[in-house]
């Protein structure tokens, strides 16, 4: 199979959601819930943990590591997960994800030093890269592609409840248990969601030839570790015209050239070159690793600054920092709202990146001093900015290449944003260290010290400042202050820069299946590895929503010329699928309403088109001509969506159309024989009548 396209090898197999038991489905979308909640929340929760998990490990140097080898794992590990639930089967693969991530959770709970602690975030990180990507994947396997929309918005919930929960979870664990519980929590809802898939879970078998690009994989996280690993040890562990840091720099960049050597030739790239010839994909890709790089770099230090300066509980720490992730949200759903209404989306980055650049040189003006609600406005400016910025991001890119490039594309504007995540943490982390290390040195230059209490040991333990007497306490937490919001005075210019970029945009209408993106490719760090066919029937399933329907209809309705109301449409729709229908009981078992049904029902008899044996309606022979025009026109309406996107040229997105064309409005190819008069001609004409 083409991971980007779709297109499947060997025998038909069961299409998605057929044959399945709905309740089981239901159960299963709780489980793949579970695990998506467990991985989204180890991106954030552990945040909140860090300054004590500092103080008991020691080794603050190497905080940022702590969330850093987690993303690095995950991020490297998503497309490598996706191709090999293709290749082998998901279910046993999503089982040994859990596992293995339960195995790092574990390990992370019982971790004695900074080292342990940081290997086992690796291993944990590749769990839940694996726990993303596959539960993705395993709802189009059992979910018809009408009902997806539905499912990806429960998704979607989780990673935005799960940016809100991470933080407050993490200090609420910390301060009434142990940092440790950070990490065990893991283990009983892990262990309930492993139990339920082996029970529930049945995936249609299917499987798909890849040829996976293991050295590229290897090559860009391994060139990318270097790099992370200059940003974090250059000026702190070592001095930056050490030998170590020049070669890993050299080893970096040297690794980045063999990766887009080794991708040029490469049959299924993890990031084809040629997508970099895309002005809006270079660019957008250029934007997502600033807003990646401020996100995750201020969520991680923000926690340090609040326990730290402000002397707030883990717990408190969590409740302030909801007030972004709040602005986050709030700004990502207006936005999307808005772009969907008007088509427009070009002027959501350039305001975007300048509140984040704003955000940023406001979140340097915090001191110790700082009242709490102009703390909180702060952090509801810097969230608003980056909420602006994210949703537009992804919906751009695809809205700019081809159909068998669009979930590469997606997969590398959201790579972009993962790297930058962790280049922010670790450059945060950097500058951090250097600016406290010097600032304590100065504050405390012949102030008296309590026995036992030097410099260095008020660095390596942050809740040891706490017990300071105040004579001593006041400099030090100016020093931690100051050092603190200079990070984000260093990163204001990067936004400034993004800011700059997204002027070179190019606003493109927006095709009609390119849709609001959900949370995993906003809120959620990890690559999004999804197919070009995947990617489609998201978007085209929000088609589903009651507004989205009632205005498909209005479109069938005026292009197949028929003078009727558009819910009569729908209703002669659904008698050519059943054969026929009892209004009332319709009105009790659907969506529409009652009237509206029942206006539909009238002018349907008085206009011939259909008539009633009792209490049932039943399409006359007028009304199987006007079924046979809405059928064409249901499968125009929606290929036009494509624009493009051409489903003459690629069979399995006109199977889709003709898939969908069935199940939103009434399929002729699942009508009770009989009851259809020779539909079976749009069937096998749906792709050169989808275009």
């Amino acid at each position: 199979m083409d991971r980007n396209t779709g297109t499947a090898a060997g025998p038909a197999a069961a299409a998605p959601g057929e044959q399945q038991d709905k309740r089981a489905v239901r159960v299963a979308i709780g489980a793949l819930a579970l695990g998506l909640l467990l991985a989204s929340l180890d991106q954030t929760i552990v945040s909140t943990a860090l300054p004590t998990i500092v103080s008991e490990l020691g080794g603050i140097d190497h905080l940022s590591w702590v969330v850093t080898a987690y993303l690095l794992a995950s991020t490297a590990a998503t497309p490598l997960w996706g191709k090999l639930g293709d290749m082998y089967g998901r279910k046993r693969l999503y089982q040994a994800v859990i596992v293995l991530f339960l195995i790092g959770s574990a390990l992370c709970g019982v971790a004695r030093n900074m080292p342990e602690l940081i290997a086992f975030r690796a291993l944990q990180g590749l769990g839940g890269g694996g726990l993303i990507a596959l539960s993705m994947a395993i709802v189009g396997d059992i979910v018809p592609p009408r009902d997806r929309g539905r499912y990806q918005g429960v998704f979607g919930a989780v990673f935005g409840a799960s940016s809100v929960l991470g933080p407050l979870l993490g200090g609420v664990f910390t301060e009434q248990l142990s940092w440790r519980w950070v990490f065990y929590v893991n283990l009983p809802i892990g262990a309930v969601a492993l139990a339920v898939i082996a029970a529930v879970l049945h995936i249609p078998a299917r499987r798909t030839e890849h040829r996976i690009d293991y050295l590229g994989m290897a090559v860009v996280a391994a060139a990318a570790t270097c790099l992370v690993l200059v940003t974090s040890l250059g000026g702190t562990t070592l001095k930056w015209s050490s030998p170590g840091i020049i070669g890993l720099a050299v080893a970096g960049v040297v690794l980045v050239v063999v990766f887009l050597f080794i991708e040029r030739r490469a049959e299924e790239p993890v990031l084809p070159p040629r997508l970099f010839r895309i002005r809006t994909f270079a660019l957008c890709s250029a934007i997502s690793f600033v807003v990646g790089f401020a996100m995750f770099g201020a969520m991680t230090y923000l926690p340090t600054f609040l326990q730290v300066v402000h002397g707030y509980s883990p717990t408190l720490s969590g409740v302030h920092m909801i007030p972004m992730v709040l602005g986050l949200l709030v700004a990502s759903t207006g936005s999307g709202q808005i772009i969907s209404r008007t088509g427009r989306w070009k002027v959501f980055p350039v305001i975007g990146t300048a509140v984040v650049g704003v955000g940023l040189l406001l979140l340097h003006q915090l001191d110790e001093f700082t009242a709490t609600w102009v703390t909180s406005l702060y952090f509801v400016i810097f969230g608003f900015g980056l909420g602006l910025v994210l949703q537009v991001l992804v919906l751009a890119v695809q809205n700019a290449v081809g159909y068998q490039d669009l979930g590469t594309a997606t997969s590398g504007a959201t790579f972009f944003r993962s790297i930058g995540a962790s280049f922010g943490v670790s450059v945060f982390g950097t500058i951090f260290t250097n600016q406290l290390r010097h600032k304590l040195g100065s504050a405390l230059r012949g102030v008296p010290l309590p026995p036992g209490l030097h410099p260095a040991s008020l660095q390596a333990d942050p809740k040891a400042v706490a017990a300071l007497p105040g004579p001593v306490k006041t400099p030090v937490l100016h020093a931690y202050s100051t050092s603190i919001t200079t990070v984000f005075l260093y990163a204001a210019p990067v936004a400034f820069a993004a800011f700059v970029l997204s002027w070179f945009l190019k606003e493109q209408p927006l095709r009609g299946t390119v849709r609001v993106p959900d949370g995993s490719e906003t809120v959620g760090t990890n690559p999004v590895e999804r197919s070009s066919l995947d990617e489609i029937a998201r978007c085209l399933s929000l088609l589903g929503s009651r507004e989205a329907r009632r205005d498909l209809y209005i479109r069938i309705t005026a292009m197949s010329k028929a003078d009727i109301h558009p819910a009569t449409s729908w209703l002669v729709l659904r008698l050519a699928r059943d054969g026929e229908a009892d209004p009332v009981e319709l009105a009790r078992h659907a969506t529409v309403p009652a009237e509206i049904i029942e206006t539909a029902a009238t002018e349907a008899e008085t206009r011939g088109y259909a008539v009633r044996e009792g209490n049932p309606l039943r399409l006359t022979e007028s009304g199987l001509v006007l079924a046979d025009r809405l059928i064409e026109a249901r499968r125009s309406v929606l290929a036009g969506l494509l624009g493009d996107w051409d489903p003459e040229r690629h069979s399995e997105l006109a199977a889709l159309v003709r898939k969908l064309s069935g199940e939103l409005c009434g399929a002729d190819t699942d009508r009770p024989e009989g009851h259809h008069r020779n539909h079976d001609r749009t069937g096998a004409a749906a792709g050169g009548n989808a275009r």
